[in-house]
């Protein structure tokens, strides 16, 4: 029986870290500026997590297999309470992996965060509620109205849905969609709000994940690099209908942005 749990042990070991060093289940390309360093961080700490599965699960199975059952003892049993030394060396080992590598991610994880955006960003406001995205563009003036919870109603359209208020003169030329429209090679500086639960603004493909609070707006940017239609998803476990909680991303050229810009403004005159 040892020998047996030795070789199940070891096969799934083996097995399941082929998948992931042939990466059949992995993320798509990546389309933003940041993804070729975001990738090498997942590349990094992949192998380093992966030695150590392996390891410990090689030597889970040869201590399944010494210690089988083999009927009477054949020696006597010694009982351990611990050892320190051994405790503080996988101790430190393990502080150091992880320190390591929440130190070499830090860099690209906060430039997106806490770097400011650059000049001549594009700002859209990013709203999610139960089970819907919506994105909002400031016009021409460059602002945004203002917005107002008691006049949330998305039975009554994209505008009603995110509470905005007409009366301000700033909402007048606001766009709000459903489908976010970006320009390639153009910052978007990005503002995340919620309405009602926590969401999660997830974008695989621009490898741009992070979470919507409610009565928080949240700052970051990212830079796409490649025109195309990609998937927005909700990471965050929202309710029943989260599972149909997803948005579409189009990044056009900065011509047919300006021009979709313009037809949805016109639209509102």
């Amino acid at each position: 029986m040892g020998l047996a749990l030795l070789a199940i042990i070891w096969l799934i070991t083996f097995v399941s870290t082929y998948f992931f060093i042939a990466q059949t289940w992995w993320l798509p390309a990546g389309m933003s500026a940041a993804a070729p360093a975001i990738d090498r961080q997942f590349t990094n700490t992949f192998v380093s997590m992966g030695i150590v599965f392996v390891l410990a699960q090689c030597a889970l199975g040869y201590v399944v297999w010494k210690y089988r059952d083999r009927g009477q003892a054949s020696e006597k049993v010694d009982y351990s309470h611990g050892n320190l030394k051994l405790e503080l060396v996988w101790t430190t080992l393990t502080a150091v992996l992880f320190i390591g590598l929440n130190l070499m991610g830090s860099t690209i994880w906060a430039a997106e965060r806490f770097a400011p955006a650059e000049s001549g960003a594009v700002p859209v406001e990013v709203t999610g509620m139960q089970f819907a995205w919506y994105f909002r563009y400031p016009g021409l003036d460059g602002k945004f109205g203002a917005t107002n919870p008691k006049l949330i109603d998305p039975s009554s359209g994209n505008e009603a849905a995110i509470g905005l208020d007409t009366n301000d003169p700033a909402s007048k030329d606001d766009v709000v969609t459903g489908t976010m429209y970006l320009p390639v090679n153009r910052q978007v500086d990005l503002t995340l709000r919620a309405i009602d639960v926590i969401h999660s603004f997830f974008v695989p493909s621009m490898r741009f994940k992070q979470d919507a609070v409610p009565g928080l707006a949240i700052h970051m940017h990212f830079t796409p690099t490649q025109v195309g239609d990609y998937e927005i998803a909700c990471a965050e476990l929202c309710g029943l209908g989260h599972y149909k909680m997803h948005g579409m991303l189009k990044v056009v050229s900065q011509e047919d942005f300006d021009k979709w810009l313009a037809t949805r403004e016109a639209e509102k005159q």
